[in-house]
């Protein structure tokens, strides 16, 4: 069997600590003028759908703001491109982890984020995840209405790019939240949670497939992603 590895990009494998929000609230007081001053609950959001969420709370018209925003975000996020080279992190074992999956011929691994696809590229890049990436057939934030139809996005990506193709029963999202699982329960397909991220719900580990604290047990990552 083969295995398709969608992996979420923030809190699973790096973090970029405040640094997209920043690029996002600076992109807004571009366009908008300016950007919200509450918290708006992030985690898991498309991009496009944290956009139109601050919009609503700026009372912002989403037909005139809504794509100047999102272009003005990726402008922003590149700008920071230094800061992300200085400040962002790999999480433990998340190097081994790919490197090892990379080494088997029947595994596929590409992102699965809610990240615009030039500012998850970004991320990968500077910190030197992308060899181990297929990210042409990774599906984004703007390829969806709600995070799991990235699944199916990715499907089609690799079916139509490289020739291959699977069944939900072969494709493993790999993320630090709820809306990870839920997008793999949604979806069909299996769902490996990590506690990297901003912290899970009570119970919600329990009702992934697996769960690990962290990736660095390089073996076991492998014992779950390809049993």
């Amino acid at each position: 069997m083969g295995r398709l590895v969608l992996w979420d990009v923030d809190g699973t494998l790096l973090k970029t600590p405040g640094l997209g929000v920043a690029a996002l609230n600076r992109a807004l007081e571009r366009v908008v003028g300016r950007a919200p001053t509450e918290m708006i609950p992030f985690a898991g959001m498309l991009d496009p759908n944290l956009v139109l969420a601050c919009l609503e709370v700026l009372d912002a018209d989403p037909e005139v703001h809504l794509d100047a925003v999102l272009a003005a975000s990726i402008e922003e996020f590149e700008r920071a491109r230094s800061d992300v080279a200085e400040r962002a992190w790999v999480l433990p074992g998340v190097g081994e982890a790919l490197a090892a999956l990379a080494k088997r011929e029947n595994v596929m691994q590409t992102l699965l984020t809610g990240n615009l696809r030039p500012n998850a590229v970004l991320k990968v890049n500077v910190l030197g995840l992308d060899p181990w990436l297929d990210l042409e057939v990774g599906a984004y934030g703007e390829d969806g209405r709600e995070r799991h139809e990235l699944v199916q996005v990715a499907l089609e990506r690799a079916s139509r790019l490289r020739g291959r193709t699977y069944g939900l029963d072969e494709v493993w999202v790999i993320g630090d939240s709820e809306h990870d699982l839920s997008c793999a329960r949604r979806s069909g397909a299996r769902c490996l949670l990590v506690g990297t991220g901003w912290g899970l719900p009570d119970g919600t580990a329990d009702q992934a497939d697996a769960y690990m604290d962290d990736l660095s047990d390089t073996r076991a990552v492998l014992e779950v992603v390809l049993r």
